[in-house]
C-alpha cells in the first residue's frame, strides 16, 4: 500500500464525484440520447463522454496528482500504478435503450490492485462504496452457492466480435449451471455477486474500467476473483470469474477449458 494514500478521504471524494455525476446523467436522459459507434463496434453516447469529463475534472480538483484511466479518453489502456479507473456508463447499450441495467463505475488502484470502488446504478436505486481492506476477515454469505450445478451465473463480454468458443461457453454454462443470466453490464455482474443477485459471474476479455470498481467491492466481501490460470485475477487475464472461492475454482477451470479449446489465447 502506498504510505501517503489517504484512502478514507479518497473514498469520500469518489462518492461525491459519482453522486454529482448522477445529476448530470439525469440531464442527459431528459435531453435525449444519441448513440454512435466506436472503432471496436461498441456504442457510445454524449453522456458517456460528458460524465467522464465531469468526473475527471471533479477528481483533479479534490485529489490532484492522481492519474485517471477512463474508457472514453484513454489512449493505450495502461493501468496506472496508483490512480483512478473510470467507466462513466458501463452498459451503454442498456442506457441508450432505456433499460435500467447500467452503472457509473469508479475505482482506485494502488500498486495496480483495486482498493476502492464506487458503483452507482441510478435506475436500480443502488449506490455502493467500499474499501477492499475494510473488513479483512470477510467471508461470503453461508448461502452462497459452492458448486456450478447450483449456481446462477452471469456472463458478459461475449457480445461484439464474438469468437466461436465464446458462444460455446454460453451453451456449455446453460447445460451445467443452475441458471445463466446475461444483463449486459460487466460491472453490475461483479457487483451482483457481492450483493447476492448472482452466485458467480464470468467476464470475457474484461477491460480495467469494466471491473476495477466491482473487484474492490466483491473482494472486500470475501469473494474470490480468479483469472484464466486459476490464480488471482490480473489485468492480463482473458477471463475473470468472481464467486465464492470453492465455486470460483470450479467455474474458472470450466470456463477456460471451453475458451482455450481453439488454442487462440491472443484473441481472447
Amino acid at each position: 500500500m502506498t504510505p501517503s494514500l489517504d484512502r478514507r478521504s479518497l473514498l469520500r471524494h469518489a462518492e461525491e464525484a459519482v453522486a454529482s455525476a448522477e445529476s448530470l446523467l439525469r440531464a442527459f436522459e431528459k435531453d435525449g440520447i444519441e448513440t454512435s459507434l466506436k472503432a471496436s463496434g461498441e456504442e457510445v453516447t454524449q453522456a458517456d463522454r460528458g460524465l467522464e469529463r465531469h468526473i475527471s475534472g471533479f477528481l483533479r480538483e479534490r485529489a490532484p496528482g492522481l492519474p485517471l484511466l477512463g474508457e472514453e479518453t484513454t489512449q493505450d489502456g495502461s493501468v496506472p500504478e496508483t490512480g483512478w479507473i473510470l467507466d462513466p456508463i458501463d452498459g451503454t447499450m442498456n442506457f441508450a435503450r432505456g433499460a435500467p441495467y447500467y452503472a457509473i463505475a469508479l475505482g482506485l488502484v494502488d500498486i495496480g490492485r483495486p482498493v476502492l470502488g464506487v458503483v452507482s446504478a441510478p435506475r436500480l436505486q443502488l449506490r455502493i462504496a467500499a474499501d477492499v481492506d475494510a473488513h479483512p476477515a470477510a467471508e461470503p454469505p453461508a448461502t452462497s452457492a459452492r458448486s456450478l450445478s447450483r449456481a446462477i451465473v452471469g456472463v458478459s463480454g461475449t457480445g461484439s466480435r464474438r469468437l466461436p468458443a465464446e458462444a460455446e461457453l454460453v451453451n456449455a454454462l446453460q447445460a451445467e449451471a443452475h441458471r445463466v443470466r446475461m444483463y449486459g453490464s460487466m460491472c453490475l455482474d461483479v457487483v451482483g455477486v457481492a450483493m447476492g443477485w448472482l452466485d458467480a459471474c464470468v467476464c470475457v476479455r474484461p477491460k480495467p474500467w469494466d471491473v476495477a470498481a466491482g473487484l474492490a467491492i466483491a473482494r472486500g466481501r470475501g469473494f474470490a476473483a480468479l483469472g484464466a490460470d486459476g490464480g488471482d485475477f490480473t489485468w492480463s487475464s482473458p477471463v475473470l470469474v468472481v464467486a465464492h472461492p470453492e465455486l470460483a475454482a470450479e467455474l474458472v477451470h470450466f470456463a477456460w477449458a471451453v475458451l482455450s479449446a481453439e488454442h487462440r489465447p491472443r484473441e481472447l
